[in-house]
Formats: C-alpha cells, sequence, structure tokens
C-alpha cells in the first residue's frame, strides 16, 4: 500500500508544477482593484477614481507587469 501512496504524492507536485507554469494574464490579475476600479469609472468618471486606477496599477506591477 505504501507505493500506491507514494505514487499519489509524487503526483500532486507535478500537477501543481503544471499549473505554476502558466503565465497569469493581465484580464484575470488582481480582480479586486480592476473591479472597484471600473464600477468608480463608470458611475463617477476616470477624473474622480485615481487612487483607485493608481492602486491597481500597484497590484499589476507587484505581479510583475510593466504598467
Amino acid at each position: 500500500m505504501s507505493t500506491i501512496s507514494a505514487a499519489s504524492v509524487e503526483a500532486a507536485p507535478a500537477i501543481e508544477g503544471a499549473q505554476e507554469k502558466k503565465p497569469l494574464k493581465p484580464c484575470c490579475a488582481c480582480p479586486e482593484t480592476k473591479k472597484a476600479r471600473d464600477a468608480c469609472i463608470i458611475e463617477k468618471g476616470e477624473e474622480s477614481c485615481t487612487n483607485l486606477i493608481e492602486a491597481h496599477k500597484e497590484c499589476m506591477r507587484a505581479l510583475g507587469f510593466k504598467i
């Protein structure tokens, strides 16, 4: 039985490794700040939402995007 358990444990990191290799797309990064920014822009206009726009840019930069 230990061979079955060992095989299961060895397979798990391989699956996780494959998921980590997929690059994060800009459209999927920082969903919380993106949603707040977009809602603010729609309701109040871009000029009134500079703090939320900057917060989203900072989040994107923290994930390695060049903005």
